[in-house]
């Protein structure tokens, strides 16, 4: 989830950390950190630029193991600050909660005198869509995070 919420906030928390560029290994499961790379345990890490690995992970954390492959791309270290953390996982667990509500093509529906509509994301969603979506459903709470 850390990578959608970043890349809809279009927020990579790289607040001044290294990013390096060149040809990488990813081996094992893990991304192999080169002499000149300095990644922290727990610190949170973009691989750009890879055909299998795009994405935002957690260094030393071993819950994902990337897939194995050597690309010519960017790492870029971040600083997530504990509070998007704390975000995505809430994200998670409502996403969880609400699986079955946007899956279903239904909003409303009405039988027998019985009439029943669910939320929306309203209109202000890209393309004018009225879904439920986590966006829409956090996005008072996303804006603060938000770079234009």
């Amino acid at each position: 989830m850390l990578t959608d919420l970043c890349q809809e906030l279009r927020n990579w928390f790289d607040r001044g950390q290294p990013k390096w560029f060149g040809d990488f290994e990813i081996s094992s499961g893990e991304l192999v950190l080169k002499d000149d790379m300095s990644l922290k345990q727990g610190q949170f890490f973009r691989i750009v630029g890879s055909a299998l690995n795009d994405g935002v992970y957690q260094y030393g954390d071993g819950s994902v193991a990337l897939t194995d492959e050597s690309f010519t791309g960017a790492v870029w270290a971040m600083a997530v600050p504990p509070a998007v953390i704390a975000l995505s996982a809430e994200i998670d667990a409502w996403l969880d909660k609400n699986a079955d509500a946007i899956a279903s093509p239904y909003s409303s529906e009405s039988f027998g005198g019985y009439s029943y509509s669910r939320a929306t994301g309203g209109s202000g969603s890209a393309g004018g869509s009225a879904e439920l979506s986590w966006v829409g459903a956090f996005a008072s709470r996303l804006n603060r995070w938000r770079k234009i």
